[in-house]
């Protein structure tokens, strides 16, 4: 006879829950103490004296500190941190690694993102400096997926770009139109016709008032954007097509602000839309222009890029020269002003105000700014197909002074090293504070938008980066600025891509298929 068994042990049950034996865990190790002091990203000033801290706090914790030694628990403002590394010593003939890391971002708490980081030099014994960054008190939602595919096109879009308030969209063509699409119902509005060749660039006035197209026939056309009609006539003037355009600021003209035009062929013509003629040309480069950018600082300043490797700089009142850049070694391909973001959109921001008059239009305008610029002038970057990009500050305290003898020779703040092929497009992020830069190398760079020191390399794109945007928040180009990650992969497109554009939680995209597609979260 076999011998059974006797039958396990059964479990004793405590309130209906079983309890399980305890296991022997081990003990938990302290976490180190260290000394921490919190400075400001903007002035680089310390927020408070140094205090000790445990090197396991979140990244929750640090921010409520922060908030407390600022005084503003009751209003919390979000904040990023980070903690630049020390740059190694090199030998005479050495040049630095354009891809080495200058920060460590603390994404979960000191003792896992400094102390443990191969690349730290950081210990225990050390006074840690934090610096602290203020980020947008909104949240950008991330998009996910395509909610609509527009389409009406019959060439590949060329070029597309939001309104001020992000309700309309406008799109140009190869089909010799442009077409306005409702965002709200993400469905078509108008299509514009009149031009007789491509339709190279659209760009908003900054009340959402006009539209203005140019195009490969070298016009350029005024739009209603309500009514979906032509205002005038074609204004003529350029013997080759147009390649940028770009709106005088709110801030500063709020009544009938003036647009500029560059061309092929080698100008750049400012209009008056109250008389629908040209203010003045502005000659001197010796190649097409091939960006135009209106800059806010004193009464306005236009700023152009060339294929003959110069960089101008012009006051806007009256057409003077004011410097001239000669730092590239090939064409000037791309051109993006810390501003773009708050002179694109006028008197409109995330809180929805609306201005009756132009004169509250001139007020939110010039405080939306002012908000950007305060401590921290506007700046430039300019990128070129001779693998660069430098950043100026030609006018440190946002004063332009046109009787100054401009004699002498603009230096850079620096020059930003690391791609391997053209760079084909830059863009600064809504708050100033980054930079983000595109090539045919396929990939993009992370710089800070103030020193323009090199943050991060994203890569993941396997064929060249065309355009980039940020979303309003400064956090994302969809990919994060908090990982330096690809945050969400978009495919649809059966083609490439050629512009890209973002606006509170939509981005929209357009290229070779012909096709639009809205992205939301």
């Amino acid at each position: 006879m076999a011998t059974l068994l006797p039958p396990p042990k059964r479990i004793k049950l405590t309130h209906g829950t079983a309890q399980l034996p305890e296991k022997n865990s081990e003990p938990v190790q302290p976490a180190p103490v260290v000394v921490v002091q919190f400075v400001s990203e903007d002035d680089g000033k310390s927020l408070g004296p140094a205090v000790n801290l445990p090197a396991d706090l979140t990244r929750d914790a640090l921010e409520t500190l922060v908030n407390t030694l600022e005084g503003s628990l009751e209003e919390p403002v979000p904040f990023a941190f980070h903690v630049p590394l020390p740059q190694p010593t090199l030998a005479s003939d050495q040049r630095p690694d354009a891809n080495a890391p200058t920060r460590l971002a603390v994404m979960v708490n000191i003792l896992e993102d400094i102390l443990r980081h191969p690349l730290s030099t950081y210990t225990t014994e050390d006074i840690i400096t934090i610096h602290c960054t203020p980020q947008s008190v909104f949240r950008v939602r991330p998009a996910t997926r395509c909610s609509s595919t527009l389409t009406g096109h019959s060439s590949p879009i060329l070029c597309a770009s939001f309104s001020p308030t992000g309700r309309l969209l406008a799109t140009g063509s190869g089909d010799m139109t442009a077409r306005l699409w409702n965002l709200d119902s993400e469905t078509p509005s108008h299509t514009l016709t009149g031009h007789k060749g491509w339709v190279l660039c659209v760009e908003w006035e900054g009340r959402e008032r006009m539209l203005a197209t140019g195009g490969h026939d070298g016009q350029v056309r005024l739009w209603e954007p309500i009514k979906g009609v032509a205002i005038g006539d074609a204004l003529k003037g350029h013997s080759k097509w147009v390649t940028s355009l770009a709106w005088e600021p709110i801030h500063i003209n709020p009544t009938s602000p003036r647009f500029a035009s560059s061309s092929k062929d080698c100008t750049v013509r400012v209009w008056s839309t109250k008389t629908r003629r040209t203010e003045y040309v502005l000659g001197g480069h010796t190649a097409s222009v091939n960006v135009v950018r209106w800059g806010g600082a004193g009464k306005g300043v236009l700023y152009t890029a060339s294929s003959d490797r110069c960089i101008r700089v012009w006051d806007a009142d009256g057409g003077k020269l004011l410097h001239t850049l000669k730092d590239h070694a090939h064409w000037v391909t791309t051109l993006a002003l810390s501003t773009d973001f708050v002179l694109r959109t006028g008197p409109f921001d995330h809180l929805g105000k609306k201005s009756t008059t132009d004169e509250e239009a001139q007020a939110l305008a010039l405080e939306r700014y002012k908000s950007v610029t305060t401590g921290h002038p506007e700046v430039l970057i300019s990128g070129s197909d001779d693998h660069t990009l430098y950043l100026w500050n030609l006018f440190p305290s946002n004063h332009v002074d046109v009787s100054e003898d401009k004699g002498g020779k603009q230096k850079p703040v620096a020059r930003l090293l690391g791609h391997q092929s053209q760079v084909s497009h830059v863009a600064f992020s809504p708050d100033g504070r980054w930079a983000a830069s595109a090539g045919w190398d396929r990939s993009i760079r992370i710089w800070e938008g103030r020193t323009g020191k090199y943050v991060a390399t994203l890569r993941g794109h396997i064929a060249p980066v065309y355009r980039l945007t940020w979303s309003a928040d400064s956090r994302m180009l969809i990919w994060s600025l908090k990982t330096h990650k690809l945050h969400t992969d978009l495919p649809g497109h059966m083609d490439e891509v050629y512009c890209v554009d973002f606006v509170a939680d939509k981005i929209v995209s357009g290229g070779r298929d012909s096709a639009v597609k809205i992205w939301k979260h």
